[in-house]
């Protein structure tokens, strides 16, 4: 594996599944309820022993099998690199589901080349399943290849959408997401960035925004839904960011951007 040529995608991309369905065992493997609970930026910023046990592990896979490429981790697990490979992780993406027992939440690792996402893996540990892709290869859960959303008409549409740990910034999120819902056909807030984006790719919503996503956070899930037909972008014509990051199928992106740019929904962060 420390040989494979950096350009080789389909072996980065194995790689990450490897390590996201590894991750994901060590993940099951420690029920939330025996675990030690701290927070981190805010009082509902949580994060668990299990978190970082994932994490270590992850990085010391990475480490023995690709010394030369770099890490970056949610949990602090970060490294430079000689190689122009780095490796995105979140240990688990979404860690208040985890704590309380709702099953969805996932490990999601991505590979970067030269700074572009080229391979990303979101494992369910609870659900077994495992979404991948490699850039130019399409979107998979397992073997079956995922072809994104139904056509479907904005007012008829389930949106996905999450919230951050800032009380101010949830506030302002709250105000946009009551603007959406009489426009759409239904919301849904499961609370995992990773799932989310891998639920449209797998057609399981229709579509998705949100605000305040960290690179580990949908690094992965981005690579997913775009190789699966998605449209992945900001508003008015940018690139998914920090700022925003909307996910949906071809015929519905132009009248779910145009919604959340008359809402303000990209200038929510404080």
């Amino acid at each position: 594996m420390a040989g494979a040529a950096v350009g080789d995608v389909t072996e980065l991309g194995r790689y990450a599944v490897r390590l996201a369905t590894g991750a994901a065992e060590l993940v099951r493997s420690h029920p939330a309820g025996r675990s030690r609970i701290a927070t981190k930026s805010t009082g509902t910023d949580l994060v668990t022993e299990v978190d970082r046990a994932s994490e270590r592990w992850l990085v010391e896979q990475i480490t023995s099998d690709r010394p030369g490429d770099a890490v970056l981790g949610e949990e602090g697990g970060e490294r430079t690199g000689t190689t122009g490979v780095r490796w995105v992780v979140d240990p688990i993406d979404g860690t208040v589901n985890f704590v309380l027992g709702i099953p969805a939440y996932a490990v999601s690792v991505a590979a970067e080349v030269a700074g572009a996402v080229v391979a990303g893996a979101v494992c369910n540990p609870v659900t077994g399943e495992v979404f991948h892709a490699v850039r130019g290869g399409g979107a998979f859960l397992g073997a079956t290849r995922l072809g994104g959303p139904r056509d479907v008409a904005l007012e008829r549409a389930v949106i996905g959408t999450g919230f951050g740990y800032d009380a101010a910034m949830r506030e302002r999120q709250g105000v946009v997401a009551a603007q959406v819902l009489p426009r759409v056909g239904d919301l849904r807030r499961i609370g995992s960035a990773a799932l989310d984006l891998c639920a449209v790719a797998a057609g399981r919503l229709d579509g998705y925004f949100e605000a305040g996503l960290n690179p580990w956070d949908r690094a992965a899930g981005e690579l997913i839904a775009q190789e699966a037909g998605c449209v992945v972008i900001g508003l008015r014509g940018g690139a998914p960011g920090p700022a925003l990051v909307v996910a949906s199928g071809t015929g519905l992106a132009p009248a779910l951007t145009a919604l959340l740019d008359a809402l303000g929904a990209d200038r929510v962060l404080a």
